[in-house]
């Protein structure tokens, strides 16, 4: 899995993901969000249109972000979920928990 930071837009932190986010590299994704939330980030659009799978841990690492950003009255968005990944989302209920873009610039829009 590789995360990139790439840059700031309306205060917000647009974070890519590409490849696949499982047991293994969920905890990657997470300790690099901590580390951005502890350097006083509170906004977040995590563009996962390069990501192909998620796995339950994944979906965990992403509810651990979101209620460390809830306490900090930040928040967590993700955009361009792929067919796959969207089901997932959609199955589990996650999209009504997180909120779900279609793209980084719609998610802009929102926050």
């Amino acid at each position: 899995m590789k995360i990139t930071n790439t840059g700031k837009n309306k205060d917000c932190l647009i974070v890519t993901v590409e490849g696949r986010m499982d047991a293994v590299t969920a905890p990657e994704f997470e300790r690099c969000l901590k580390e951005w939330i502890d350097e006083g980030e509170t906004l977040f659009i995590v563009d996962f249109g390069g990501l192909d799978y998620i796995s339950s841990a994944g979906l965990r690492s992403i509810l651990t972000i979101a209620k460390s950003l809830k306490l900090k009255k930040g928040q967590i968005a993700l955009s361009a979920l792929r067919s796959t990944v969207k089901e997932v989302f959609e199955i589990s209920g996650f999209s009504t928990i997180i909120p779900v873009f279609e793209s980084v610039e719609a998610a802009l829009k929102e926050i």
